[in-house]
């Protein structure tokens, strides 16, 4: 039965470019066909349980303004109630997926052995609305950096019952998550991290951080969970110093701790802004060393020194970010999640739908501009070109010599180089003809 929440809003359709209706996609054509697959399997569309239905409207000068008949979420009542409301909002948007923290669909009860008591009956409610939707789970994953006890980190928590406090929460975490059926389990730090060097011991830290994720995969392994375990970037709040900060500082953190073949990047566009990349640059880090798992899409305020949260709207942004992710292959159990919130001034159920109707619509003209370069081949011609001379013997026995034999060469050959202009104007008018 309807709630009524959403005032009798239809199912959003596509109605194509032309179209003036806010509520219908212009681009997102699930059943397009875009190199050989569906757009709704390359995209994989996921909603984010916490900014659509947890996130109440407030901000770090201000309190709650989005009132919703399930806030606040202090009992099972409230939180089967937000449960009703977001199938009816996958079943009005054809959302193929969503994602949790496990705070966002049960109440705080204080305790472990409540709030697990609480999960477990949630998970079963919303399992059985997602037999009679179809929508499933990309991933679940543990908030542990709301509640006070987190305020000094989780796994890298000083004091080691906050530790052990984490270490079951995110069991009951993936026991959820594989009983519904997740794709994937996301470990997002939050605050694993320091405030400041004075009371911090980061060896400790670290090794216990990675003893953690370590204990995370053997139980992932002990209970046939299929998923692929994620961990998500994010260089800075709240923590000062956060110790996954970007891409490539996880990927550092993951080698040495013996999990690269174990454990993948979720990556999201504001952690990338946050950490002085793009969202391009992440992405690419990522599949450079075959560790991409899944994406939050996302964009920050330019003008802001803080995590937003917006819904995209750049799609020259998102047409690069895919491009990688298509040259890649695409995702496998990975997908795109809006981690995405509507302004504090949104306040009416309609701005809800009209902003995954806009980031839908924007992820895939981002997908079919993607799509069209490749196909095109004009960024592979010129990578080819500049990289040309790598190709000859000569070039490929330098890498399996010495300078000596180097130096050797260039005395003998006279080798004086030349530049030779990298064409980045060309190159940027070149992607311009697609977005």
């Amino acid at each position: 039965m309807a709630s009524g929440f959403f005032q009798e809003i239809e199912k959003i359709r596509y109605e194509g470019e032309d179209s003036k209706n806010p509520l219908a996609f212009r681009h997102y054509n699930p059943d397009e066909v875009i190199m050989g697959k569906r757009m709704e399997d390359h995209l994989r569309f996921a909603v984010a349980w916490w900014h659509s239905f947890a996130w109440e409207g407030g901000d770090p000068f201000g309190g709650p303004t989005l009132e919703r008949p399930w806030h606040p979420q202090d009992d099972m009542g409230r939180a089967k109630m937000k449960a009703d409301i977001a199938f009816e909002m996958f079943d009005i948007l054809g959302q193929p997926y969503f994602c949790w923290h496990d705070a966002d669909i049960r109440p705080e009860q204080g305790n472990y052995a409540d709030n697990l008591r609480t999960l477990e009956e949630i998970t079963d409610y919303i399992g059985e609305k997602m037999q009679v939707s179809g929508t499933k789970l990309l991933w679940g994953t543990a908030n542990m950096f709301s509640h006070r006890r987190w305020m000094g980190g989780a796994s890298t928590n000083p004091d080691p019952d906050v530790f052990a406090f984490a270490a079951a929460t995110v069991k009951s975490c993936i026991d959820a998550t594989h009983k519904l059926g997740g794709e994937n389990y996301v470990l997002w730090g939050g605050r694993e991290g320091y405030e400041t060097l004075l009371n911090t011991d980061m060896g400790a830290e670290l090794d216990h951080m990675g003893r953690f994720l370590n204990m995370v995969v053997e139980y992932k392994h002990k209970i046939g969970f299929k998923g692929a375990i994620l961990v998500e970037p994010k260089p800075q709040e709240p923590s000062k110093h956060q110790y996954d900060y970007d891409a490539a500082t996880c990927i550092g953190f993951l080698r040495k701790y013996g999990l690269e073949d174990e454990v993948k990047l979720n990556l999201e566009q504001g952690h990338a802004i946050l950490a002085g990349h793009s969202f391009e640059h992440e992405i690419a880090t990522a599949v450079a060393e075959g560790m991409l798992g899944s994406i939050d899409m996302n964009r920050n305020d330019y003008q802001s020194g803080w995590d937003t949260d917006q819904f995209p709207n750049n799609t020259p942004e998102v047409a690069l970010a895919y491009y990688h992710i298509l040259k890649a292959g695409g995702f496998t159990t990975g997908g795109t999640n809006f981690d995405a919130k509507i302004r504090r001034q949104s306040i009416d159920a309609e701005d809800l739908i009209a902003a995954h109707v806009g980031g839908m619509d924007i992820c895939a003209r981002g997908l079919k501009a993607a799509a069209a370069m490749i196909e095109d081949g004009g960024l592979e011609a010129a990578l080819e070109d500049r990289y040309a001379g790598w190709s000859s013997d000569t070039a490929q026995s330098m890498l399996s010599s010495g300078l000596d034999e180097i130096t050797a060469r260039v005395l003998a050959e006279d080798i004086n180089p030349q530049p030779r202009s990298g064409q980045q104007e060309i190159l940027e008018n070149y992607v311009n003809r697609f977005v």
